[in-house]
């Protein structure tokens, strides 16, 4: 590799230090470094005609998070660089910095495909969303979930899957994770741990109002359909749906929303030969929150 653009959370390298220090390590190799601010990229975007091979994210998974949605169509891998706690996806700790760079020059590394869900809103006949139309996408890597909003009461969902009718939940809300996910909200919530090769996706009910429903694992290639329903007759349900914690929509009764599998995926560059068993043993049973 050659071409590399960093993406630094603020927050996280407040004084660009390490920034500087990885941007110096690319140049007196020779080789081209972008440099860009996680901010600057949720403000403005990422221009499509980038010229580079490999985006390095520095921060934490959260931050990776949130740039592997705008960084999906340039179908290049991500190697992060864990600034934050525990880093299930942000890999390299600080002191293995430029001996992942070394690597990443030589091409010695493997590249792990994540699958993304894309949800797309379908808003009940007689209401439009603020562009003015019926319908409105988004993508997310680990999840989306439909819930309250607020303060509201308990709302009433419909789960289908290839409009074949799974179940009503009525409670907080409902998950539906990415094998990535499912150690996040999912695992939370009660839901599986999904290994990242497997191809399906995780619906996981939040504190439903009865002793029964349970996590649904559906194949990757189904479609999920989530309805919005009136809880009471003088009630309107008033929910919200949110894409990786980050992209926030008002829903509310009689509202859609269709997930699947994204066209996009995760490319997730790993350098280290630790099995994700292993990894999983580390990181949940060591009392760090996740």
């Amino acid at each position: 590799m050659d071409r590399f653009l960093v993406i630094t959370n603020e927050r996280k390298d407040r004084d660009n230090a390490i920034t500087k220090e990885i941007e110096d390590y690319i140049n007196a190799s020779g080789r081209k470094c972008t440099l860009m601010g996680s901010l600057d990229l949720e403000d403005k975007g990422i221009n499509p005609d980038v010229d580079v091979e490999c985006a390095i994210v520095l921060g934490g998974d959260g931050t990776l998070i949130r740039c592997a949605a705008y960084l999906m169509s340039l179908d290049i891998p991500i190697l992060g660089i864990n600034l934050g706690t525990i880093g299930f996806l942000a890999e390299i700790e600080k002191n293995h910095i430029f001996e992942a760079l070394d690597r990443l020059f030589a091409d010695d590394y493997k590249v792990e495909n994540r699958i993304m869900l894309r949800g797309e809103l379908r808003k009940e006949a007689n209401r439009k969303p603020p562009d003015n139309n019926d319908t409105l996408s988004c993508h997310a890597l680990n999840d989306i979930v439909i819930t309250r909003k607020g303060l509201s009461r308990i709302i009433s969902l419909q789960i289908y899957v290839n409009d074949e009718l799974v179940d009503d939940y009525r409670g907080d809300g409902v998950i539906v994770s990415t094998p990535t996910g499912s150690t996040a909200y999912n695992l939370s919530a009660g839901g599986p741990i999904i290994t990242p090769k497997a191809d399906v996706m995780v619906i996981t009910p939040i504190c439903p109002h009865s002793l029964s429903p349970r996590s649904v694992v559906v194949s990757a290639d189904d479609v999920v359909k989530v309805v919005v329903r009136r809880s009471k007759k003088t009630q309107y349900d008033e929910a919200i749906a949110t894409f990786d914690g980050q992209t926030v929509i008002d829903l509310r009764t009689d509202d859609e929303i269709y997930i699947e599998k994204a066209q996009y995926k995760t490319k997730l560059i790993r350098l280290s030969k630790t099995g994700i068993y292993e990894i999983l043993r580390s990181k949940l049973t060591s009392g760090s929150d996740l």
